[in-house]
């Protein structure tokens, strides 16, 4: 079968319409580039739905990243060639699901250690399970790449083990993870990966959080029209983390080649425009969220106290201080602090003063040194795009955040319903500067949202990022 390219299409859009998996379609179409599609340019469609293959029958323990792993397939791929799942983030043992293109045969379990390895030096409040997030490996590889250690869940800083599989990432591929939850060393790392490829990348500091992480900002492009984007005010939304990770990175990889993203010269806008991108504004709040709260960690007794004695910090939006980072800032925050609770809380509480949090006030800061033309928030609740505050919004992000809509299908709103739309990030910035300012959701369901979205996050979005940067 064949299709014609139309106008607006992506690859993985056309894959999502004929039911096939995108690396089966890419594999039937090596003539493709698959950054620059062209209108016009006829496609092969597999015919057998890139689905051929073998059916698994899901054993305890089991998830889709460890079975695409085990059967040496993408996580993507296999989500896509089993639509049945309503949650991919639950499977239920004895449930069939479907290895795409046939697979690899499983691997037999423990065996001697890969080959291909690095060396790696364990830090402060390093565990197994998150150095095998850092690098990408499974929990059970990075274990059995160590039998030297008589216990791996008592390490000791200094101690140098082996990483799996780890080695550098080769032309071609993808630095940054969207398949594992990704908390501040995990960016880290990408990060420093991102500039060894990309050495025109800018990375600086804009300051640092309570506990001392660097608040890292990465400024794509030279010229003189300015933009700001940020990600994970709230801690329990990281997923904004990996979305503006991507980004940077297509970015990146279309401006050395010379390619387009979004429909736009990459290089064109390189030259023309400055977007000063803040990925993780919340790395203590997103720590603990996916981390948990260890018995050594500094705030714990604190922590649990206003977490109304839970040790469950799955659904914590505030910074390690317990104050709400989008409750912060200098747009009617007396409101917002006689709307939410009164003393530190997983949300709501505006703090003891407007900018009284580090986090907050290094992005205030970073706003009034720089004469940025638009803003963009993210944040990951309902696909919808808040754009306005106490109708002082410019006549002309009305026509901005329409385009927006075309570009990613969310519903624009002026009035945030139920939740009190006071002294937030893009309040702030339309009540002092009277420029466009969005807050953009971009995720259904409850949070955190299940990664197993992000691919659809990103298509909805990579419009929306490089559009509003020409603004």
């Amino acid at each position: 079968m064949t299709y014609v390219v139309q106008p607006g299409d992506t690859l993985w859009e056309i894959a999502q319409q004929f039911g096939v998996s995108l690396q089966a379609l890419i594999n039937a179409n090596p003539q493709v580039n698959p950054q620059n599609l062209q209108v016009g340019q006829v496609l092969q469609i597999p015919t057998d739905g890139g689905q051929a293959g073998r059916n698994y029958v899901v054993q305890p323990g089991d998830s889709l990243y460890r079975i695409a792993q085990r059967f040496g397939v993408s996580l993507e791929d296999l989500i896509a060639a089993n639509p049945q799942l309503r949650d991919p983030e639950r499977l239920n043992v004895g449930q069939t699901i479907r290895i795409p293109g046939g697979g690899a045969a499983p691997s037999p379990g423990p065996g001697p250690t890969p080959p291909a390895q690095q060396r790696y030096t364990v830090r402060v409040g390093d565990t197994m399970y998150r150095i095998a997030q850092r690098f990408g490996v499974d929990l059970g590889d990075l274990i059995r790449a160590n039998p030297q250690l008589q216990d791996p869940s008592q390490l000791r800083v200094g101690q140098v083990i082996n990483i799996p599989g780890a080695q550098p990432v080769p032309p071609g591929t993808g630095i940054v993870r969207t398949n594992i939850p990704y908390d501040y060393d995990v960016m880290q790392e990408d990060l420093r990966r991102l500039r060894e490829r990309y050495p025109f990348l800018q990375v600086s500091s804009i300051g640092t959080s309570v506990m001392g992480r660097q608040l890292t900002m990465v400024r794509l492009g030279t010229g003189s029209r300015e933009y700001h984007y940020n990600g994970s005010h709230h801690a329990r939304e990281w997923i904004t983390t990996p979305l503006l990770m991507k980004f940077i990175e297509e970015y990146a990889r279309a401006y050395q080649s010379g390619g387009t993203l979004g429909g736009h010269n990459i290089r064109n806008l390189y030259n023309s425009s400055s977007i000063y991108i803040v990925p993780m504004v919340n790395p203590d709040g997103v720590d603990i969220v996916i981390n948990g709260v260890g018995p050594n960690h500094p705030f714990r007794s604190q922590l649990i106290q206003w977490n109304g004695g839970s040790t469950d910090f799955s659904q914590w939006k505030a910074n390690i201080r317990g104050v709400d980072l989008n409750r912060q800032y200098r747009a009617n925050w007396e409101l917002a602090k006689q709307q939410g609770p009164q003393s530190p809380a997983p949300e709501g509480y505006a703090g003891p003063s407007p900018e009284s949090e580090p986090e907050s006030r290094a992005i205030a800061n970073l706003t009034r040194t720089r004469s940025f033309r638009l803003v963009l928030a993210y944040h990951s609740r309902g696909e919808v795009i808040y754009w306005n505050y106490l109708n002082l919004a410019p006549a002309q992000s009305r026509q901005i955040v329409n385009q927006f809509q075309r570009l990613s299908g969310y519903r624009p709103l002026e009035d945030p319903g139920e939740y009190p739309s006071n002294a937030g990030y893009k309040d702030w910035f339309i009540l002092a500067y009277r420029r466009p300012g969005f807050t953009i959701e971009v995720a259904r369901g409850a949070n955190p949202s299940p990664l197993w979205q992000l691919p659809e996050i990103w298509q909805d979005n990579v419009g929306i990022l490089t559009y509003a940067a020409t603004v």
